[in-house]
Protein backbone atom coordinates (compact mmCIF):
# COMPACT_ATOMS: atom_id res chain seq x y z
CA UNK A 1 0.00 0.00 0.00
CA UNK A 2 1.17 3.50 -0.71
CA UNK A 3 1.59 5.74 2.28
CA UNK A 4 0.29 9.31 2.11
CA UNK A 5 2.73 12.08 1.28
CA UNK A 6 3.43 13.95 4.48
CA UNK A 7 3.24 17.74 4.39
CA UNK A 8 0.80 18.17 1.52
CA UNK A 9 -2.41 19.81 2.68
CA UNK A 10 -5.58 17.95 1.84
CA UNK A 11 -8.11 20.28 0.25
CA UNK A 12 -11.67 19.49 -0.65
CA UNK A 13 -12.78 19.96 -4.27
CA UNK A 14 -15.67 22.13 -3.02
CA UNK A 15 -13.71 24.35 -0.66
CA UNK A 16 -14.42 27.41 -2.82
CA UNK A 17 -18.19 26.67 -2.82
CA UNK A 18 -18.50 26.31 0.98
CA UNK A 19 -19.59 29.93 1.66
CA UNK A 20 -22.31 29.87 -1.02
CA UNK A 21 -23.59 26.47 0.12
CA UNK A 22 -23.68 27.68 3.73
CA UNK A 23 -25.94 30.57 2.67
CA UNK A 24 -28.73 28.30 1.44
CA UNK A 25 -32.02 28.48 3.37
CA UNK A 26 -33.09 25.89 5.94
CA UNK A 27 -35.66 24.56 3.46
CA UNK A 28 -32.78 23.04 1.51
CA UNK A 29 -29.37 22.69 3.13
CA UNK A 30 -26.38 21.36 1.21
CA UNK A 31 -23.40 20.40 3.32
CA UNK A 32 -20.09 19.00 2.20
CA UNK A 33 -19.38 15.81 4.13
CA UNK A 34 -15.88 14.92 5.31
CA UNK A 35 -13.85 12.57 3.13
CA UNK A 36 -14.73 8.92 3.77
CA UNK A 37 -12.62 5.93 2.93
CA UNK A 38 -14.35 4.06 0.09
CA UNK A 39 -13.69 0.70 -1.52
CA UNK A 40 -15.34 -1.01 -4.43
CA UNK A 41 -15.89 -4.72 -3.76
CA UNK A 42 -16.59 -7.41 -6.36
CA UNK A 43 -17.67 -10.69 -4.78
CA UNK A 44 -19.69 -13.69 -5.92
CA UNK A 45 -21.07 -14.56 -2.45
CA UNK A 46 -22.23 -11.39 -0.65
CA UNK A 47 -23.67 -13.34 2.27
CA UNK A 48 -20.17 -14.17 3.47
CA UNK A 49 -19.55 -10.48 4.22
CA UNK A 50 -23.13 -9.57 5.14
CA UNK A 51 -23.57 -7.24 2.13
CA UNK A 52 -27.00 -6.12 0.92
CA UNK A 53 -28.45 -8.34 -1.80
CA UNK A 54 -31.57 -6.34 -2.58
CA UNK A 55 -30.96 -4.13 -5.64
CA UNK A 56 -30.81 -0.37 -5.08
CA UNK A 57 -30.38 -0.49 -1.32
CA UNK A 58 -27.78 0.41 1.27
CA UNK A 59 -27.27 -0.74 4.85
CA UNK A 60 -25.39 0.86 7.74
CA UNK A 61 -22.16 -0.77 8.87
CA UNK A 62 -20.09 -0.24 12.01
CA UNK A 63 -18.32 2.81 10.58
CA UNK A 64 -20.12 3.65 7.35
CA UNK A 65 -22.36 2.11 4.71
CA UNK A 66 -22.54 -0.80 2.28
CA UNK A 67 -24.21 0.23 -1.00
CA UNK A 68 -25.47 -2.29 -3.57
CA UNK A 69 -24.15 -1.23 -7.01
CA UNK A 70 -24.81 -4.39 -9.00
CA UNK A 71 -25.35 -8.16 -8.67
CA UNK A 72 -21.74 -8.69 -7.62
CA UNK A 73 -20.57 -5.14 -6.79
CA UNK A 74 -20.77 -2.98 -3.66
CA UNK A 75 -19.43 0.35 -2.48
CA UNK A 76 -18.29 0.26 1.14
CA UNK A 77 -17.54 3.43 3.10
CA UNK A 78 -15.86 4.11 6.41
CA UNK A 79 -15.67 7.38 8.28
CA UNK A 80 -13.32 6.06 10.93
CA UNK A 81 -10.44 4.48 9.00
CA UNK A 82 -7.84 5.78 6.59
CA UNK A 83 -8.33 4.62 2.99
CA UNK A 84 -5.37 2.25 3.09
CA UNK A 85 -6.40 0.76 6.46
CA UNK A 86 -9.95 0.26 5.21
CA UNK A 87 -8.82 -1.32 1.96
CA UNK A 88 -6.49 -3.69 3.81
CA UNK A 89 -9.24 -4.73 6.24
CA UNK A 90 -11.84 -5.35 3.53
CA UNK A 91 -9.28 -7.10 1.30
CA UNK A 92 -8.38 -9.44 4.18
CA UNK A 93 -12.07 -10.40 4.49
CA UNK A 94 -12.96 -10.58 0.77
CA UNK A 95 -9.70 -11.93 -0.66
CA UNK A 96 -10.01 -15.49 0.71
CA UNK A 97 -13.54 -15.61 -0.74
CA UNK A 98 -12.27 -14.78 -4.24
CA UNK A 99 -13.31 -11.14 -3.99
CA UNK A 100 -11.61 -8.09 -5.46
CA UNK A 101 -11.22 -4.86 -3.48
CA UNK A 102 -10.13 -1.49 -4.89
CA UNK A 103 -9.64 1.78 -3.01
CA UNK A 104 -11.85 4.44 -4.65
CA UNK A 105 -11.66 7.01 -1.84
CA UNK A 106 -10.46 9.82 -4.10
CA UNK A 107 -13.05 9.06 -6.78
CA UNK A 108 -16.13 10.57 -5.13
CA UNK A 109 -17.04 13.28 -2.66
CA UNK A 110 -20.22 13.32 -0.60
CA UNK A 111 -22.82 16.06 -0.30
CA UNK A 112 -25.72 15.90 2.14
CA UNK A 113 -29.03 17.51 1.22
CA UNK A 114 -31.48 18.12 4.03
CA UNK A 115 -34.63 20.14 4.56
CA UNK A 116 -38.26 20.10 3.55
CA UNK A 117 -37.38 21.07 -0.06
CA UNK A 118 -34.41 18.70 -0.52
CA UNK A 119 -36.50 16.24 -2.54
CA UNK A 120 -37.91 19.08 -4.69
CA UNK A 121 -34.40 20.30 -5.52
CA UNK A 122 -33.25 16.80 -6.44
CA UNK A 123 -36.36 16.19 -8.54
CA UNK A 124 -35.42 19.13 -10.77
CA UNK A 125 -32.53 17.18 -12.22
CA UNK A 126 -33.12 13.54 -11.36
CA UNK A 127 -35.39 11.29 -13.39
CA UNK A 128 -36.12 8.68 -10.72
CA UNK A 129 -39.18 8.70 -8.48
CA UNK A 130 -38.02 10.24 -5.20
CA UNK A 131 -41.32 9.91 -3.34
CA UNK A 132 -40.59 8.50 0.12
CA UNK A 133 -42.96 5.57 -0.48
CA UNK A 134 -40.74 4.53 -3.40
CA UNK A 135 -37.34 5.89 -2.38
CA UNK A 136 -37.25 5.88 1.40
CA UNK A 137 -34.54 5.21 3.98
CA UNK A 138 -32.22 2.47 2.75
CA UNK A 139 -32.86 3.25 -0.92
CA UNK A 140 -29.98 3.89 -3.30
CA UNK A 141 -29.72 4.62 -6.99
CA UNK A 142 -27.04 5.20 -9.57
CA UNK A 143 -28.53 8.01 -11.61
CA UNK A 144 -27.84 11.45 -12.99
CA UNK A 145 -28.39 14.73 -11.19
CA UNK A 146 -28.28 17.58 -13.62
CA UNK A 147 -25.85 16.01 -16.03
CA UNK A 148 -23.54 14.46 -13.43
CA UNK A 149 -23.51 10.77 -12.63
CA UNK A 150 -24.19 10.26 -8.93
CA UNK A 151 -24.96 7.61 -6.36
CA UNK A 152 -27.97 8.82 -4.40
CA UNK A 153 -28.81 7.46 -0.93
CA UNK A 154 -32.06 8.12 0.96
CA UNK A 155 -31.35 8.62 4.67
CA UNK A 156 -34.93 9.17 5.85
CA UNK A 157 -38.48 8.09 5.11
CA UNK A 158 -39.64 11.71 5.12
CA UNK A 159 -37.90 12.72 1.86
CA UNK A 160 -35.80 15.34 3.63
CA UNK A 161 -32.35 13.76 4.01
CA UNK A 162 -30.14 12.46 1.20
CA UNK A 163 -26.51 11.75 0.44
CA UNK A 164 -25.19 12.47 -3.05
CA UNK A 165 -21.90 10.83 -4.01
CA UNK A 166 -20.43 12.50 -7.08
CA UNK A 167 -17.12 12.13 -8.86
CA UNK A 168 -14.63 14.71 -7.65
CA UNK A 169 -14.20 16.07 -11.17
CA UNK A 170 -17.93 16.89 -11.37
CA UNK A 171 -18.20 18.33 -7.84
CA UNK A 172 -17.93 21.99 -8.90
CA UNK A 173 -20.50 21.55 -11.66
CA UNK A 174 -22.91 19.83 -9.26
CA UNK A 175 -22.43 22.47 -6.56
CA UNK A 176 -23.28 25.19 -9.10
CA UNK A 177 -26.27 23.17 -10.27
CA UNK A 178 -27.56 22.68 -6.70
CA UNK A 179 -27.13 26.37 -5.89
CA UNK A 180 -29.17 27.27 -8.97
CA UNK A 181 -31.82 24.60 -8.29
CA UNK A 182 -32.25 25.83 -4.70
CA UNK A 183 -32.47 29.50 -5.68
CA UNK A 184 -36.27 29.64 -5.68
CA UNK A 185 -36.35 28.59 -2.02
CA UNK A 186 -34.05 31.42 -0.92
CA UNK A 187 -35.54 34.44 0.78
CA UNK A 188 -35.92 37.51 -1.48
Amino acid sequence: MAEPIIGLPRTHPLQAWAPALADLPDAVRVTVEPHDAMVDVRLADPGALDLPTTPNTWVPTDAGRAVWLGPDEWLLTSGSETPWEFEERVRAAAGPLGGAVVDVSAQRITLRLTGERARDVLAKGCSIDLHPKVFGRGGSAQTTLGMAGVVLLALSDAGDDYLVLVRSSFAGYLADWLLDAALEYSAP
